[in-house]
């Protein structure tokens, strides 16, 4: 069975290097520490303060995950996993696929396993970025010191997981919405238009309802008694299971 599921698992790995989600996934992880490493060097004259403080990775950790989960983590969950998760409609190989020795259940979880690999890839590549924008101008600039503390492993990779938590969500109902439609732009419409409304509700006091606040929730620390993450876990849970359910139950595939 375990055989099987990594035989499936590799199969899937394969077919997202055809699509444009193995592409954001790369892409989307050094954006935002590009833009700030180029924002550094045009301050030059800042680059040896900065370094030398013991503040600079909480700095640029801030820095960088404020455009990240404002926008760019939300909409990167919508649009890989939607590219992922349709590519046998995209490619008309839905028949195909269950026709080889697989059961429904190990295809549903080798394609979730897929694009959570992918997302835990983007999140190493992201806090690589973070790691380059403090060291590589004290490589290209003589007077810049490296970063005067040690680069915070351990408590950037509890602060990347609560934002992972925020992302499941997201994740479990794009991938429903991307099996059940052929039709790409309805995945990709109600994620926008889900993740605008959160953007318009996001000083409601009900705003923890909307599953794609909560990576800018948890980037403000928020000081309301909500418990995102409990939320995030229950919605993963809840569309994780509709999803895995219609997708056992759907009659027609092509």
């Amino acid at each position: 069975m375990i055989t099987t599921f990594l035989n499936s698992f590799s199969s899937e790995w394969l077919k997202r290097k055809r699509t444009a989600g193995a592409w954001l996934t790369i892409a989307g992880g050094f954006f935002i520490p590009l833009i700030i490493l180029i924002q550094r060097f045009y301050f030059s004259e800042r680059l040896a303060g900065d370094n030398a403080s013991s503040k600079i990775w909480e700095m640029l950790y801030s820095r960088c995950w404020q455009g990240m989960a404002f926008f760019l983590l939300p909409m990167g969950v919508i649009l890989v996993t939607t590219l992922v998760g349709q590519v046998e409609y995209r490619n008309q190989t839905w028949k195909q696929l269950h026709a080889t020795p697989q059961s429904p259940t190990t295809i549903f979880f080798a394609k979730l396993a897929v694009i959570l690999v992918m997302l835990l890839q983007f999140f190493i590549l992201f806090n690589v970025g973070i790691y380059l924008t403090g060291v590589l101008p004290a490589l290209f600039i003589k007077r810049v010191p490296f970063p005067a503390e040690a680069f915070p492993w351990g408590k950037f990779m509890l602060g990347n997981s609560k934002f992972l938590l925020t992302c499941l969500p997201v994740l479990a109902l794009q991938f429903l919405l991307s099996l059940q439609f052929r039709n790409f732009m309805v995945p990709i419409g109600v994620g926008l238009g889900l993740y605008i409304l959160s953007m318009m509700v996001m000083q409601w006091q009900y705003a923890y309802i909307v599953p794609y606040i909560y990576s800018a929730a948890a980037f403000m620390k928020t000081g309301s008694n909500t418990n995102i993450y409990a939320w995030a876990f229950g919605y993963f849970a809840l569309f994780g299971t509709g999803s895995y359910l219609l997708f056992l139950f759907k009659k027609e595939r092509s």
